[in-house]
Formats: C-alpha cells, sequence, structure tokens
C-alpha cells in the first residue's frame, strides 16, 4: 500500500512537470490538484509503511527518489518557463546523488543518511511549485499573484544558498568524521596513560 502511494506520487511528476513548463497544458485548479495529491502520497506513504509494518530500507530509497523526481522534474518545468534559476534543478540533482553515494560508500549503509539541512530542503522544494499554481490559481487578482511570484523568487533563491551548503556540508563529512575518529583515539591513548602511570 505505501509503494502503491509513493508509485501514484512518481506518475504525476512528468505531468506535473509539463504542466510547470506551459501554464496552457492544464489548468491551474487541476494542477493544484495534482500537487496536492502529490504531498498527501509523500505524507501518507510512510506513515501507512510504519503502520502495516512494511517500513524497509528499499521503501525509503524509493520514497526519497521519487521525491527527487517530482521536485525536480516540477522545478525543471518552472525553470524552462524562467519561473525560477536554472542553476536549482542541477543543484538538487548533484546533492541528491551525494546524498546516495555517501550514505552507500561512506557511511556503508542499507538506508540513506538524511542530513538535518537535507531534510529541511526536501521539505521546502515542494514551495515553489505551489507558489507557481497559486499564483496561477489568483492571476485574476494582480496584486496577489505578483506576491506570489515575489516569494517565489525569494524562496528559489534561498533554496539554491542552501542546497550548495548541504552539499559542501556533506563534502566536508568525511573530514570531520577523521578529525573525531583521530581525537578520539587521541582521548583513548590519554586515558590509559593516566590509569597505567609509567613507573
Amino acid at each position: 500500500m505505501a509503494n502503491l502511494l509513493t508509485f501514484l506520487r512518481l506518475l504525476l511528476a512528468l505531468p506535473v512537470g509539463l504542466a510547470l513548463a506551459n501554464d496552457e497544458l492544464l489548468p491551474a485548479s487541476a494542477l493544484a490538484l495534482l500537487l496536492l495529491i502529490a504531498i498527501a502520497s509523500d505524507i501518507l506513504d510512510g506513515k501507512v509503511a510504519r503502520s502495516f509494518g512494511t517500513a524497509s530500507a528499499r521503501g525509503q530509497i524509493f520514497d526519497h527518489a521519487t521525491d527527487f523526481i517530482f521536485v525536480t522534474a516540477g522545478l525543471a518545468g518552472a525553470a524552462s518557463a524562467n519561473l525560477v534559476p536554472e542553476i536549482l534543478p542541477i543543484l538538487i540533482s548533484l546533492a541528491f546523488s551525494q546524498y546516495v553515494l555517501d550514505s552507500h560508500f561512506l557511511y556503508r549503509q542499507k538506508s540513506l543518511r538524511m542530513s538535518s539541512l537535507g531534510r529541511w530542503n526536501g521539505v521546502f522544494y515542494f514551495g515553489p511549485l505551489l507558489l507557481i499554481a497559486g499564483a496561477r490559481l489568483l492571476e485574476k487578482n494582480q496584486w496577489a499573484a505578483e506576491t506570489a511570484l515575489t516569494i517565489l523568487s525569494l524562496l528559489a533563491w534561498a533554496l539554491v544558498i542552501s542546497t550548495v551548503i548541504s552539499i559542501l556540508d556533506r563534502a566536508m563529512a568525511p573530514f570531520n568524521i577523521r578529525q573525531h575518529a583521530h581525537e578520539k583515539a587521541r582521548e583513548e591513548a590519554h586515558d590509559k596513560t593516566k590509569q597505567n602511570p609509567v613507573r
């Protein structure tokens, strides 16, 4: 059941991306509905998996990969319509690739190792998509639509910055791990020296 909810979101990625690229493809209300269905599936799939006892590392990877595909498709469509910076979906692709690779090769984990900043970025990547849909729904109210687009621009650039910070933070992680291990080894050696003083 949980995987079906995730698969539903995956199926919506292409039509949502195309609709964000071309505002004539779907009515604003239909785009908003598809986005709400996708977000609802994202909220529910994890809860369903836990309640049925079917949560697994593979399910987590499928869920996160689907989130990545959905928001990247949507933001790529928005970028092609000059609604968000073109660099944003590229950075998200780099961040997700780094996220998968260091989870498996650096931390040797079957499940994905998410950082706190990465988790919040993942939530807010849906924001620009919702703001675009909102601006289209409010197109008859020029002030409201322009306000939504202004917020969209600010949020998109904030996400560019936070994604770069997340990438740099993960890139520095191996050095921090080695430094922590070195300091721990030094402390243990110091403790042994104190316990067994040279006489």
